[in-house]
């Protein structure tokens, strides 16, 4: 008989916990003469530089940095509060040409150019374990994963624009850098073993060079709730509301679901409430509420209830791509053949690449080349529609052909 211990499989050790920097916590950069040093350490130091920053999602309207952190071999790590340095050009000035170290870059690169900083180049962690096929790519998972490192990540929600900080929410967003450089290594060796090095370069670079997001479209229509309002006049009442919210939250700084939660302003365009009596009683404008805020958002109902109906929003926003799948099937057969044999193809051929379907190719990529395809399904005439969608040139190499042959399926005969 076989020992059970013989056969068991080898249990991974530990993840050692990470409790402090290695060089203690820095102060915080909180003055120009203060940011004048850094900017000299940072501008001495060699290699790239892990770049971290905190906001107060949840707690402050907008997404704007409350705490910036680097880390670089040779200067250390740096703490900055932008509040008191909104001006970060200098420091971007002494890290031309340096390749940043992100972790998700795109959520941090917006409040990040806000204070004058964009890189050059750029390595993200998040993006680069995704192509790696990691199925956990939260900073800790990956530091945990790759280098067997525990961070405590209990202070990632925490209302960050709170003066002073408190040294535990410090030590915290120290550590957040303290060893993205090494994943960083780690990373593109895994990603190089694996034959993906080049194609995570590709996107790395698409990130730097994209250009900010234009504003978003009806933002109100994002309301969670939205789809139980059917009738005109009941989304007009939503965007009246929202804008009133986010007119409010904007003044106060304050985030707009503290102003009014988006569950109260879905239940105003469905019970349209005829005075601030009534509005009062619906869940969300409750007794803690004052008579002034109850006024005001009873303006907004009474402003979509007068609008006439020319003026009152669609059902659904304006959109310039293709209709939703859901409908090709009666809008278009052939279409819905196209996309259905595209997106099984994308499937079996992102598995085999272990990596996920939307960073081989995204959906609304294949979504538009189905529903208008060009007029010689070629592979050359593909492959020039997926660089006009913005497909990167490894995504249009490994694409190319299934997507060519998916592009001459046809609907199934009627039974």
């Amino acid at each position: 008989m076989t020992d059970a211990r013989e056969t068991a499989p080898a249990q991974a050790p530990a993840p050692v916990p990470l409790l402090d920097p290695r060089d203690g916590i820095p102060p915080v950069t909180a003055d120009p003469q203060a940011l004048e040093g850094v900017v000299a350490a940072f501008a001495a130091g060699s290699g790239p530089v892990a770049v971290d920053a905190e906001r107060a999602s949840g707690y402050r309207y907008g997404q704007r940095a409350y705490l910036v952190q680097l880390r670089r071999a040779g200067a250390g790590t740096a703490l900055i509060d932008p509040v008191g340095c909104p001006d970060l050009t200098t420091l971007n000035s002494a890290l031309a040409g340096t390749e940043w170290v992100l972790h998700a870059a795109t959520q941090d690169l917006p409040c990040l150019t806000e204070l004058g900083m964009h890189p050059t180049a750029l390595f993200d962690t998040e993006l680069a374990g995704r192509l790696a096929g990691f199925p956990r790519v939260g900073l800790g998972a990956m530091v945990e994963q790759v280098l067997g490192y525990a961070l405590e990540k209990g202070h990632s929600a925490v209302d960050w624009s709170t003066r002073p900080l408190p040294e535990p929410w410090l030590r915290y967003a120290a550590l957040d850098v303290e060893l993205l450089v090494d994943l960083r290594d780690a990373l593109e060796e895994e990603l190089r073993t694996q034959g993906k090095l080049d194609w995570a370069l590709q996107e790395f670079a698409a990130i730097a060079a994209a250009p900010p997001p234009p504003p978003r479209v009806d933002p109100w229509r994002r309301t969670s709730g939205m789809h139980k309002v059917r009738r005109r006049r009941q989304i007009g009442v939503v965007r009246e509301l929202w804008l009133a919210r986010d007119r409010a939250a904007r003044e106060r700084d304050v985030s707009p679901g503290r102003v009014l939660s988006d569950a109260a302003i879905v239940t105003a365009a469905l019970e349209n409430p005829p005075n601030v009596q009534a509005l009062a009683a619906l869940p969300g404008f409750g007794h803690r509420m004052g008579r002034r805020q109850l006024d005001q958002w009873q303006a907004a109902v009474d402003r979509a209830r007068g609008l006439p109906e020319r003026e009152l929003p669609q059902p659904t926003a304006a959109y310039n791509g293709p209709p939703p799948p859901r409908a090709w099937a009666d809008k278009d057969p052939a279409a819905a053949a196209r996309l259905s044999a595209a997106r099984a193809a994308v499937t079996a051929l992102a598995d085999e690449l272990n990596l996920p379907q939307e960073n081989l190719i995204t959906p609304d990529t294949v979504r538009r080349l189905c529903w208008s395809p060009p007029a010689e399904t070629t592979p050359e005439a593909v492959a020039a529609t997926l660089a006009d969608l913005g497909a990167r040139p490894w995504q249009i190499q490994l694409t190319t052909p299934l997507l060519t042959k998916s592009l001459a399926a046809r609907p199934a005969p009627p039974q």
